[in-house]
């Protein structure tokens, strides 16, 4: 059989074009390193988008997973698997919440919490306790309910009609939430630290007035940890850094070290929503994920990454301020551990186009920002090449004009 070329024209013939891919063709990776089939080393600063938490070629995950693929790789959930029973009673413990639903990826488990709060709301109101708000400028997937909660033309765009009775309150508006709230809603679903969005936080404020508004009316809060969850922010959750406590956290990308894996974690206030045959997939918890899963929180906990996360973090803060005391292109800086938004003048595209050509990869998002999600393992000496390279390119870009 002739060798298949892998390509910018073969990924033309060959796929659905709905992904701008950069022309790199990795083979392999180390460390916070990917390496091209042309041997060329990249800096990873995007992370798989968030998902590579300990970077390339951690021992222990490969262990963790070649020792389980000996075992079994796939039997369903129809029988009781260890690592599942492992994983989740550390999800629990982690979070002080009761019980545990494994999926596939995010939006999968933001699908699930949908279905989850609507039964809730059912079974303890009227029919019309149907309402699922989410806050503008959140992204909670691209299936049809979670994409419901997103709402942005870009994605929802020919796609309508979407799921009825979902709506969005203004991003840190405490007289919207206000308004929007009601005895009708069913859930709010919250991103402490917005992602997609460009790397915002929800003020402890509207929080405090969003619990206050659960007692008032009875609804469910979830939180949409896909992204900012598992030690990114310094915490392993990003809403311990607010006065949030939520009735269900959907988490997903790092989880599985790499592998689709995804979970819902509910309060005892869910805890007997889903009962046989309400809610199911053939995959979702698949061992090998699960014991990935569990050497991956494992290594977070033993290697004190959530602790490299704030002073990496905090490096890269401090070093993208002096930067734009040079640079007038940089607006604002957001970091939170280590994830990073810094709002540019114009499209963030330009720089992901500029760093990759000094074998750097960083990310945009937003269409102005430039956005930082690297393995939890990086270093300040690393992080600093990438700050090296921003600095020259906005040096070079001033020039230019």
């Amino acid at each position: 059989m002739k060798q298949l070329s892998v390509n910018p024209e073969s990924e033309q013939n060959l796929f659905f074009h709905n992904y701008s891919r950069l022309p790199i063709a990795p083979t392999h990776g180390k460390g916070v390193w990917i390496v091209g089939d042309d041997g060329t080393r990249y800096l990873d600063m995007i992370a798989g988008i968030g998902v590579n938490a300990l970077g390339y070629g951690d021992s222990r995950l490969e262990k963790a997973i070649a020792e389980q693929a000996k075992k079994l790789i796939h039997t369903s959930n129809l029988f009781m698997l260890r690592p599942q029973f492992e994983l989740a009673a550390k999800l629990i413990e982690l979070s002080g919440l009761s019980k545990v639903f494994f999926a596939n990826s995010g939006t999968e488990a933001i699908e699930a919490a949908i279905k989850m709060a609507r039964k809730w709301a059912a079974g303890n109101d009227s029919a019309a306790k149907n309402e699922v708000l989410s806050l503008s400028n959140c992204f909670h997937g691209r299936t049809y309910g979670a994409m419901s909660l997103t709402a942005k033309p870009q994605y929802v765009g020919g796609f309508e009609p979407l799921l009825p009775s979902t709506g969005m309150i203004a991003f840190n508006d405490i007289e919207d939430l206000e308004k929007r709230v009601s005895k009708r809603t069913a859930a709010v679903f919250i991103e402490a630290v917005q992602g997609e969005g460009g790397i915002h936080r929800v003020s402890s404020g509207f929080i405090s007035r969003l619990m206050e508004l659960r007692e008032e009316y009875g609804f469910l809060i979830v939180a949409d940890e896909i992204q900012a969850g598992c030690g990114r922010t310094g915490k392993f959750f990003s809403y311990d850094h607010t006065p949030l406590q939520p009735d269900m956290v959907c988490l997903a990308k790092p989880l599985g070290g790499g592998l689709p894996l995804a979970a819902v974690i509910g309060s005892e206030k869910v805890a007997d929503v889903l009962t046989y045959g309400s809610h199911g997939t053939t995959f979702g918890g698949n061992p090998v994920a699960c014991a990935a899963g569990l050497a991956m929180i494992e290594a977070i906990m033993d290697d004190r990454l959530m602790e490299n996360a704030l002073n990496t973090g905090d490096h890269m803060r401090r070093q993208f301020e002096l930067l734009a005391e040079k640079h007038p292109q940089i607006r604002e800086i957001r970091q939170y551990g280590l994830m990073i938004g810094v709002t540019v003048e114009r499209e963030a595209k330009y720089y992901v186009e500029s760093a990759l050509k000094r074998h750097i990869l960083i990310n945009a998002t937003s269409q102005n920002v430039i956005r930082l999600l690297p393995p939890l393992i990086l270093t300040p000496e690393e992080a600093q090449q990438c700050i090296n390279a921003l600095d020259e390119i906005f040096t070079e870009e001033t020039a230019g004009t």
